[in-house]
């Protein structure tokens, strides 16, 4: 079993940065691609941010520019550093993480998510 753990919400004023961590630990073998979700409420979950295996970025057209997406090999995490937030990113945060993970003998490959972790910027 794995577990993604994430950190770094919080409130900050409109303009302000904030940057959140989320680890994987477990019977973690390796990690593939790995991203940042965010939802608020009565809206779908929306893909913002994802760094694959091969270091190769991609983010939504909202937050290009603003956020950036980062990991550690070493310790099975990825970042994201948020700067020049907006009101409209007021949301809860997902990590997600495409794990290859030991399953008996053999191995496998599960999609996880973390926990959430609420971001409200204010104006």
């Amino acid at each position: 079993q794995v577990q993604l753990v994430e950190s770094g919400g919080g409130w900050v004023q409109a303009g302000g940065s904030l940057k959140l961590s989320c680890a994987a630990s477990g019977s973690v073998v390796s990690v593939n691609a790995m991203a940042w979700y965010r939802q608020t409420p009565g809206k779908q979950r929306e893909l913002i941010a994802v760094i694959t295996s091969a270091d190769i970025t991609h983010y939504a057209e909202s937050v290009r520019g603003r956020f950036t997406i980062s990991r550690d090999y070493a310790k099975n995490s990825t970042y994201l550093q948020m700067n020049n937030l907006k009101p409209e990113d007021t949301s809860v945060y997902y990590c997600n993480a495409d794990v290859t993970e030991r399953d008996g003998r053999g191995f496998r490959s599960v999609d996880y998510w973390g926990q959430g972790t609420q971001v409200t910027v204010s104006s």
